[in-house]
């Protein structure tokens, strides 16, 4: 049929309806899931299923590898309490003890009376644990005999437990080393090795064990034989270090006197930094009056201790950089004699400021710049003291031996208005600025300048003045050789240095070679205002035998110092001592320049040209370029004689030795820092060939001109 129609494949089907999207948000888990993966207190392995895989086989291992770890604990537990009941039982404690106070023989009796008591306490022990094991056995059955097992099994394994990933049973203490070694000595040996300062097979002896003193902890031993306490304080830093402490943390201070030796160093570590702490205020502000005679108070050490400064019969050189506290410490030393009324000042601030201007009311000479005409008021000054001092002489030679039993001021005749011999103090700041001066003073038909004038009779004051009752106190931020002369520098008893630049400085400061002692004031923080180290020419409260020690000075704002000025005038005004620039009587010194000069004899450069004249040569320009050197140092290198007098080493070296000053190899410190040895002339034997020119035996043609051009 045409009307039929193709027939094609049925396909069966469900009309199905597509479904809403599904919605996941999901608030409370979201939250728990976020905190579980941040919180600090969910463990890290925890966080992430590998981790969570890791941790359970590492969980599953410890636990097949516990029985083993259990039974390796308790043999070392046995072994553990087994080495101590052995020292119980031999008194080790004791014994040493005895050793260390070397009185081991007087001991022996007791020792071993204890040693047999511990051993009848052992048995007895024994014994009452054994039978009362047995009567438990008996009565509860072996039940009691596996819980007393179990129970020392598992004390013998906390006991035999290892520590800090430590094999055996060597203990690591957390924290500073300063506290392990207050807890175990040998610590102390160890770091006394590690800084080479004993050898390995090398041992200390504890003469007083690490005791609390103030805030730290402080300890005295003896090195072994022909080792030296002077090698341990040279090497404090070295020694800091293998205490894992800063060097300011750590004293250390040879034991002189009687209780002393050479080997005995007493050693104090602080917990923290000691100069840290806010600076205390000088306790002359809480005293009514002081006596000048009395050393002043002046800081206080690393351990907290007061120091005072000696400064009746000596003199004061105070050297820093700028802004380090020399002023206030120039101040310090004056507070004490502004107290006195009995005393007499000089004041020159050559810084031209206003941090003296109160001295101004009590001093009997005051002046404040830094031009040519204070230098000059200055060598006035100075010309003046002179011949004070060279008039007590006099006077004192005058005088019964009951009230002038020697050549020295006493208390009673300073404080004597008939005798007028009041202390005398003279306070220099600046002194560079007087002492580098170039104006030209005539002095007996010699010009020199103003500089080497003020040299001159600084010196000379400083060499006959402390024992006339005349005090100097010098202060420089200029602490070189070419500022201040090696021949003053050499007869100022005590020297104060605060921070410098390097350890040359220190030393013109502290004295030659200070810095291969131990003593080095470059190394003083920049933070640590005021602190300084103190070379006394006194007994301090530290002891009359230190060498040196670290200060902190006392704090004394202007506001202080004004209040102690003020109150130095009124004892002036009550006892009548008001004198000169403070009295409104400020008059200029009459100058007598040739008494002076006479004095003084010919004075540095005069000296070394005196010494120099008729040597022959080099002899002559060594001893002229050395000056007052000549007496003061030991040894100088060929290389520094041939720069300074530029001449051939060579040619040097064989007119030297036809002099008789043959070369030497000595140890020397270097620019460097370092101490070397070098090729150089002892001076005694410079001295010696002068000694020779002079008697003859040594002509004049010897030498020629040095090879000088």
């Amino acid at each position: 049929m045409s009307d039929d129609l193709p027939v094609r494949a049925v396909l069966d089907a469900e009309l199905v309806e597509e479904p809403a999207p599904a919605v996941y948000f999901r608030p409370k888990v979201g939250r728990f899931t976020s905190w579980w993966l941040r919180s600090p207190r969910v463990p890290h392995r925890l966080k992430s299923r590998v981790q969570a895989r890791q941790a359970a086989r590492d969980a599953v291992a410890a636990v097949l590898r516990s029985p083993l770890r259990f039974l390796g604990g308790v043999v070392r537990g046995l072994v553990t309490g087994a080495r101590w009941w052995r020292r119980w039982v031999t008194v080790r404690d004791y014994r040493e003890a005895a050793e260390l106070s070397e009185k081991l023989a007087d001991k022996f009796e007791d020792i071993r009376a204890l040693t047999l008591f511990r051993w009848k306490v052992t048995g007895a022990v024994v014994v009452v644990v054994a039978l009362g094991l047995a009567v438990a056995d008996l009565v509860y059955g072996s039940a009691v005999l596996w819980v007393a097992g179990s129970v020392v099994a598992v004390a013998l394994a906390v006991l035999g437990r290892r520590k800090d990933g430590s094999p055996g049973r060597k203990a690591v203490l957390a924290g500073p080393r300063t506290l392990t070694w207050t807890m175990d000595p040998q610590v102390l040996v160890d770091a006394f090795r590690d800084a080479k300062l004993i050898g390995k097979d090398e041992t200390l002896r504890l003469v007083e064990r690490a005791t609390r003193m103030g805030e730290g902890w402080a300890v005295t031993v003896d090195l072994p034989a022909t080792r030296k306490a002077a090698d341990v304080i040279k090497g404090r830093e070295a020694l800091a270090s293998a205490l894992a402490v800063d060097e300011v943390q750590l004293s250390v201070e040879r034991v002189r006197g009687n209780g002393g030796h050479a080997g005995r160093v007493a050693m104090w570590v602080a917990d923290q930094d000691p100069y840290a702490s806010p600076p205390v205020r000088t306790p002359l502000l809480d005293v009514p009056g002081w006596d000048a005679w009395r050393p002043v108070p002046f800081g206080r050490d690393a351990r907290d201790r007061r120091v005072d400064l000696p400064l009746v019969w000596t003199s004061l050189l105070v050297g820093a950089i700028p802004r380090q506290g020399k002023t206030f410490a120039a101040r310090l030393a004056a507070a004490g004699l502004i107290l006195d009324p009995h005393t007499r000042l000089y004041v020159a601030d050559f810084k031209a400021g206003k941090d003296w201007d109160a001295a101004g009311h009590v001093a009997h000479r005051f002046m404040a710049g830094d031009e040519s005409e204070h230098v000059l008021t200055l060598v006035a000054w100075l010309v003046e003291l002179v011949g004070e001092v060279q008039a007590r002489y006099r006077r004192m030679r005058s005088l019964d031996d009951a009230t002038c039993p020697e050549s020295k001021v006493t208390p009673a005749m300073s404080r004597d208005t008939a005798l007028n011999m009041p202390i005398t103090a003279i306070f220099v700041d600046e002194v560079q600025v007087p002492l580098e001066d170039r104006t030209p003073v005539r002095v007996e038909d010699k010009k020199l300048t103003a500089g080497e004038y003020v040299g001159e009779l600084l010196t000379w004051l400083a060499k006959k003045g402390p024992a006339a009752g005349v005090v100097l106190v010098l202060a420089t931020q200029r602490p070189d050789s070419k500022t201040i002369p090696s021949g003053l520098r050499a007869v100022l008893g005590s020297r104060f240095a605060l921070r410098v630049m390097d350890w040359r400085d220190s030393n013109i400061v502290l004295g030659e070679q200070m810095n291969t002692r131990g003593y080095d004031s470059s190394r003083l923080l920049a933070s640590h205002k005021g602190v300084g180290i103190l070379r006394p020419d006194g007994e301090t409260q530290a002891g009359a035998d230190v060498l040196a020690l670290t200060v902190r000075t006392y704090y004394m704002p202007n506001e202080d110092w004004q209040t102690i000025c003020r109150r130095g005038r009124a004892l002036r005004e009550a006892s009548g001592t008001l004198t000169g620039h403070a009295a409104g009587q400020d008059a200029t010194p009459v100058l007598d320049h040739a008494a002076a000069a006479k004095a003084i004899g010919a004075g540095t450069g005069q000296r070394a040209a005196w010494l120099s004249d008729g040597l022959p040569e080099p002899l002559a320009a060594v001893v002229e370029y050395l000056g007052d050197e000549l007496d003061e140092r030991d040894f100088v290198p060929t290389a520094e004689l041939t720069d300074a007098l530029d001449v051939d080493p060579t040619a040097f070296a064989r007119q030297m030795a036809e002099l008789d000053c043959k070369p030497t190899r000595n140890r020397t410190p270097m620019e460097d820092g370092e101490v070397r040895r070098v090729r150089g002339y002892f001076t005694a034997e410079v001295r010696a060939a002068v000694d020779r020119a002079r008697s003859g035996d040594i002509g004049s043609e010897v030498g020629g001109n040095g090879g000088r051009p």
